[in-house]
C-alpha cells in the first residue's frame, strides 16, 4: 500500500531525528503495521520490535497484561489498548509505541462491539493517547484502514 509506505517514510524521519525507536503491539492487524514499517530499507534504525498478540494469552505473556484485566474489560477495550501500548514499551527498548485491538470480522461482533470496532493506542513522550473508531468494510478493509490510521496518527503525535 503506497499510503502506508509514505507514512512509514515520514515516521522514519521523525523518529530518527529524535533518536527514538518504535515498538508495535498488534492484535486485529496481525502484524500488518510492523510489516509496513519494516518494508523500508534501514528500518532497523527506528523500528525496534513488533508484538503480534492475537490471543488473550499472548497479550498477558508478551505484554504483561494481567489476565483479569482482559477478562474484566474484554480484549477490545480502552483499558486493554492502553495496557498494550504500555506493555510494548515496557517489554522493548523503544521510546514510542502504538497498539491496536479490534474486531475485523466477518464474525465476532456483538451489539456493544460490532464488527469494525477498533481501539488504538499510542505512547509518545510519556503520554498515552487512545481512540476508538468504527471502521466499515470487509475484513481486509478493516485491517488495512486500521494500519493506515494508526500510522497516520503516530506521525501527527511525533510532529507535535
Amino acid at each position: 500500500m503506497q499510503l502506508t509506505t509514505s507514512l512509514c517514510e515520514k515516521i522514519s524521519l521523525l523518529l530518527q531525528s529524535k533518536k527514538w525507536m518504535l515498538a508495535t503491539a498488534e492484535s486485529c492487524t496481525g502484524g500488518l503495521i510492523a510489516a509496513a514499517c519494516t518494508e523500508l530499507a534501514g528500518s532497523s534504525l527506528w523500528f525496534e520490535r513488533g508484538f503480534v498478540t492475537y490471543s488473550n494469552a499472548s497479550k498477558s505473556e508478551l505484554l504483561s497484561i494481567p489476565k483479569h484485566v482482559i477478562d474484566l474489560n474484554g480484549a477490545v477495550s480502552e483499558t486493554v489498548v492502553r495496557a498494550m501500548a504500555a506493555g510494548a514499551l515496557a517489554n522493548s527498548n523503544a521510546q514510542v509505541s502504538l497498539s491496536v485491538t479490534g474486531i475485523a470480522g466477518p464474525g465476532g461482533g456483538t451489539a456493544d462491539k460490532p464488527v469494525g470496532t477498533v481501539w488504538f493506542g499510542w505512547c509518545v513522550q510519556g503520554k498515552t493517547y487512545v481512540e476508538c473508531l468504527q471502521i466499515s468494510g470487509d475484513r481486509t478493509q478493516v485491517r488495512e484502514s486500521t494500519a493506515v490510521h494508526s500510522l497516520s496518527r503516530l506521525a501527527t503525535f511525533l510532529q507535535a
